[in-house]
C-alpha cells in the first residue's frame, strides 16, 4: 500500500506573500509620518510615496488613510507592548505584568498627549473607523493573551484565563480612552487607565 504523505499546512504563496509586506510596509509608513507630521498634516499621497507605492495600490490595501494610520500606530504601540510584558519578572502575575507594562507606555504620555488624542478622536471619527477599531482591540486581546500564557503555572489547555485577561485589559483601556476623550483630553490618562485596570480582578476556577 502506498505510503500517504503527511498533511502539512499549505504555506503562503509569493502572492499572499507580497501582499501582506506591502500592507505591512504602508501601515509603518502611516505611522511613521503621524509621528512627524501628525494626522491632519500626513495624507494618502504621502504615504503611498513613503511606502514606495502608487496610489491605486494604497487604496487596494486601505480604504482610507485613517486605516492606515489606525493601523500602523496600533501595530506600532502592541509591538512596544509585549516587549515590555517580555521585560517583566516571570513570578510577576499576569494582571499586575499587564498594569506594569501599561505604566510604562504611559511614560512619554506629556510629551505625546496631543497626538494620542488626535488618534483616540480618529478611532471614532466614522463608522468604518470604529468598525476597525473594535477589530484592532481584538488583536491585541489575542497578543496579550499570548503574551501573559506563561504567567499561568497551572495552565491547562483550553484554559480561559490567558484570553480574558487580554479581553478585560482592552475593555479597561477602551473605557478609560472614552472618558478620557469625553472630557476633551483633561485627565491624565496613564492614570486613568491604571485605575481602571486596578478594578479588575481574576481568580482561578474552583
Amino acid at each position: 500500500m502506498d505510503a500517504v504523505a503527511p498533511a502539512f499546512p499549505e504555506a503562503p504563496g509569493r502572492r499572499e506573500l507580497n501582499r501582506v509586506r506591502t500592507r505591512q510596509a504602508i501601515a509603518d509608513a502611516a505611522a511613521r509620518l503621524v509621528a512627524e507630521r501628525g494626522i491632519d498634516a500626513t495624507t494618502a499621497d504621502d504615504i503611498a510615496a513613503a511606502a514606495g507605492i502608487g496610489r491605486a495600490t494604497f487604496f487596494r490595501h486601505f480604504e482610507s488613510k485613517e486605516l492606515a494610520i489606525a493601523t500602523g500606530l496600533s501595530g506600532a504601540a502592541l509591538f512596544v507592548l509585549v516587549g515590555i510584558l517580555d521585560e517583566v519578572p516571570a513570578d510577576v502575575g499576569a494582571m499586575d505584568a499587564v498594569r506594569r507594562a501599561s505604566a510604562r507606555l504611559g511614560e512619554d504620555y506629556d510629551a505625546q498627549r496631543a497626538m494620542f488624542l488626535e488618534q483616540a478622536r480618529l478611532s471614532w471619527s466614522s463608522p468604518s473607523m470604529f468598525a476597525w477599531t473594535l477589530h484592532l482591540y481584538v488583536e491585541w486581546e489575542a497578543a496579550i493573551a499570548a503574551a501573559v500564557a506563561p504567567r499561568f503555572a497551572d495552565l491547562r489547555p483550553g484554559d480561559p484565563r490567558p484570553r480574558l485577561v487580554g479581553a478585560l485589559v482592552m475593555a479597561a483601556w477602551r473605557l478609560a480612552v472614552d472618558t478620557w476623550v469625553a472630557g476633551d483630553g483633561a485627565d491624565h490618562l496613564p492614570r486613568l487607565i491604571q485605575a481602571h485596570l486596578a478594578a479588575v480582578a481574576l481568580t482561578d476556577p474552583t
